[in-house]
């Protein structure tokens, strides 16, 4: 009986090393492309993540008062409990204007290149001053979200807390470090790809690991690729079969409007695939609202490759595994305004 289960367990041990081996190869394959997010957060340099940053950051990112009419805040539009956008085709803002673009997701936005799908604004800091000043977002200026602020003692507290030092630590600047800190925490780590790419044979299914294998095979990782699974490069879209005008709307020309090069025309930021499977709808445009129908849009407009179903389904369901762990946020309660703050401005 001994000899029995011996031979049989060894028979098992011999049927189980090709899958194994296939599992480290595709692991090593994988490891030269791709990198799990870091548990420990990202490093923003000489912005300092203290707590008190980051709970004045969190406060500022809550808080509807930062724009003119006192109504959209920073999770206005990037919905932290929803994968970090608003789930519209283009955000709302001021005046119920319908703005140009999808919003991108917050989380992980830390290891972009740079943000927005043009790419403008170089790290988070300079990104949270953007919206605030659109007129068709925010609306508002500098000048007169420093005076909301300095109205209200709990900011007042607050800031010269995360700025310890300074002689006047209300001002435009310090608003953008907060809010980059509060967003630099805003990760997700441990998704099951990244516990499969750490050593977990078992984190992904098999259908999942040849959706792996099929998006670095036919070329999807060439633009999508490190930490954040895209975000690091620019790319025309439609590189290879321009898609049609409601994906690709005719009058966004994408990073020309930043560098003004005729090579930049309908050139965007590859977008960060982390929590895909979370944030439709999709591309700029957000017309798409199936991430299978945005696969496939992909594979004929970037890659020339008509995928067949099969090759479809696997790459989703490889997606599906770059969902990670939520940021569990607790909404700040913010400070009391004063006979001092602005009035909320709704024309």
């Amino acid at each position: 009986m001994s000899r029995y289960f011996t031979s049989t367990a060894a028979v098992l041990a011999l049927l189980a090393a090709p899958a194994l081996a296939d599992d480290a190869a595709l692991r090593e394959q994988a490891k030269e492309v791709f990198e799990a997010i870091p548990m420990n957060g990202p490093d923003l340099g000489d912005n300092v993540m203290t707590r008190d940053r980051i709970d004045l950051g969190a406060m500022l990112f809550f808080d509807p008062r930062i724009s003119r009419s006192g109504l959209f805040s920073c999770q206005s539009c990037h919905n932290v409990g929803i994968g970090g956008v608003d789930g519209l085709e283009t955000s709302i803002g001021h005046g119920w204007q319908k703005g140009p673009r999808n919003a991108p997701t917050v989380l992980n936005a830390v290891f972009n290149i740079a943000q927005f799908w043009d790419g403008r604004a170089p790290d988070l800091e300079q990104q949270a001053k953007g919206p605030v000043q659109a007129g068709v977002e925010m609306n508002n200026t500098p000048d007169q979200v420093t005076d909301t602020l300095k109205s209200m003692d709990g900011y007042v507290t607050a800031f010269a807390a995360a700025f310890p030092g300074e002689a006047d630590p209300i001002t435009f600047d310090n608003f953008a470090r907060a809010i980059e800190s509060f967003e630099a925490t805003l990760i997700t780590p441990n998704s099951r790809f990244d516990q499969w790419l750490m050593g977990s044979d078992g984190a992904m299914t098999e259908q999942e690991k040849r959706g792996l294998a099929a998006f670095m095979d036919e070329g999807c990782s060439s633009c999508h690729a490190g930490v954040n699974i895209g975000g690091q490069e620019y790319y025309p879209f439609g590189l290879i079969t321009r898609p049609g005008g409601t994906v690709l709307p005719e009058g966004d020309r994408g990073r020309f409007a930043v560098t003004e090069t005729v090579d930049d025309e309908y050139v965007f930021r590859a977008g960060p695939l982390r929590n895909i499977a979370l944030t439709a709808p999709y591309f700029h445009s957000g017309v798409v609202w199936d991430l299978r129908e945005a696969v496939q849009i992909m594979g004929t407009s970037q890659l020339g490759a008509d995928l067949d179903d099969t090759e479809v389904d696997d790459i989703v369901a490889f997606l599906g595994t770059l969902t990670g762990e939520q940021p569990e946020v607790v909404h700040p309660i913010l400070p009391v305004r004063t006979n001092a703050t602005p009035k909320p401005d709704h024309m």
